[in-house]
C-alpha cells in the first residue's frame, strides 16, 4: 500500500525478525517440529486486501506488534514510526501514541505460506511464527560464494553451481583432491591482491576452495580455506586437509568446511583456515633476505567423509 510519497522512499528498512506479542494479543502456538516444513492447512489462504492491511506503508514490509496508527486510522508499523518524525505518511497528522489492537488481533489468526514457498517449502504458519520460521527454513535460498564483486545473486545449489561456472567462469574440477599453484608478482603489496575460487565436486556435494591475500596489521598473510555448498549441520560430515612448503619445510592445516551460509569475509575474518605470514610465504617460495622475487605457492590438499 505504498503512498507514491518520494519522501518515504529513502525510509525503507529491511525486516526484523520480532517475536510474538506478550500482551494483548492471542496465544499462538507453531505447531511445527522442522524448520522446514508444516503440515498443510487448507483454510491457510488470506486474501490480497487483507495481506495490504497489514503491510507497512513506509518501509512496505509486514507489520509486527506495536502496530500503530493515527487518528484517522491510519497504520504504521514501530521501526518506521520515529523515521517519519511522528507525522501519519498518509494523512501527515501527529501519530501520538494509539496502538491498533484490533489489526494485532487480526493478524494473529492469519496463516501464511513460506516465502520460499517457490524453492520448495509447502508450509502455512501463523503469522507471528513466520518470521522465526523463515529465518531458519532449509529451502531458504544461498547466497552467490563468489567473493570478489560482491554478488548478489541467490539460488538453490544446481542454480548456483551454474552461476559460477557461467557467469563467473570458476574452475570446476572432480575429486576430493588438489593441488593449487598461486604466483603474485609483487607480495609486498595486497591493496590489488589477486585471489582465486575453485570449485570441486566429490561425494555427491559441492566445495568452493578460496584462496587469497589480505592485510593484517602492517603485513599481508595469505589464507586458504574451504567452504561447503550446502547446510552446516551436512558440512559437519566432512572434514579437509591443506599443506603449503618449500625448501624442506611445510604447513599443514585439517578443518571442517565451513558452510556457504557464513559469508567468504566472515569465514577469513576468523581465521579459519590455512594462515600463511608473508615471510615465510617468501621463504617457501624460494626468496631470502631482502630478494623481492614473485610469491610461488602450491596449496595441495584433499577432502573426505567422516564415517
Amino acid at each position: 500500500m505504498a503512498t507514491g510519497n518520494s519522501y518515504f522512499d529513502d525510509l525503507r528498512i529491511k525486516p526484523e525478525v520480532i517475536d510474538p506479542p506478550q500482551d494483548d494479543m492471542t496465544d499462538v502456538t507453531e505447531h511445527v517440529n522442522h524448520p522446514g516444513q508444516s503440515a498443510i492447512k487448507p483454510n491457510g489462504v488470506v486474501s490480497s486486501s487483507v495481506r495490504e492491511l497489514l503491510e507497512c506503508p513506509v518501509c512496505l514490509n509486514a507489520m509486527y506488534p506495536p502496530i500503530h496508527q493515527c487518528s484517522n486510522g491510519h497504520t504504521l508499523c514501530s521501526g518506521c514510526k520515529p523515521r517519519v518524525h511522528n507525522r501519519c505518511p498518509t494523512c501527515r497528522h501527529e501519530l501520538g501514541n494509539i496502538r491498533c489492537l484490533a489489526l494485532e488481533k487480526v493478524a494473529a489468526s492469519l496463516e501464511l505460506p513460506c516465502k520460499y514457498q517457490s524453492f520448495g517449502c509447502i508450509g502455512i504458519y501463523p503469522y507471528y511464527s513466520k518470521l522465526k520460521h523463515e529465518s531458519q527454513c532449509v529451502f531458504r535460498p544461498y547466497s552467490c560464494p563468489y567473493a570478489g564483486s560482491e554478488c548478489t545473486v541467490i539460488g538453490d545449489i544446481p542454480y548456483l553451481v551454474a552461476h559460477l561456472k557461467d557467469d563467473h567462469k570458476v574452475d570446476m574440477h572432480s575429486g576430493s583432491t588438489f593441488n593449487h599453484r598461486y604466483v603474485k608478482s609483487n607480495p609486498h603489496e595486497v591493496e590489488n591482491a589477486t585471489w582465486m575460487l575453485t570449485v570441486f565436486s566429490c561425494f555427491g556435494q559441492y566445495f568452493c576452495l578460496h584462496f587469497e591475500a589480505f592485510q593484517l596489521g602492517m603485513a599481508p598473510v595469505y589464507i586458504a580455506f574451504l567452504r561447503f555448498m550446502g547446510d552446516d549441520n551436512e558440512a559437519k560430515n566432512y572434514s579437509y586437509s591443506l599443506e603449503v612448503g618449500g625448501n624442506g619445510r611445510k604447513m599443514t592445516w585439517q578443518g571442517v568446511p565451513r558452510s556457504i551460509r557464513d559469508s567468504h569475509r566472515k569465514v577469513r575474518d576468523s581465521f579459519d583456515g590455512l594462515i600463511i605470514q608473508r615471510n615465510m610465504a617468501l621463504f617457501f617460495s624460494g626468496a631470502s633476505g631482502g630478494d623481492r622475487k614473485e610469491l610461488k605457492l602450491r596449496v595441495t590438499g584433499r577432502i573426505w567423509k567422516e564415517q
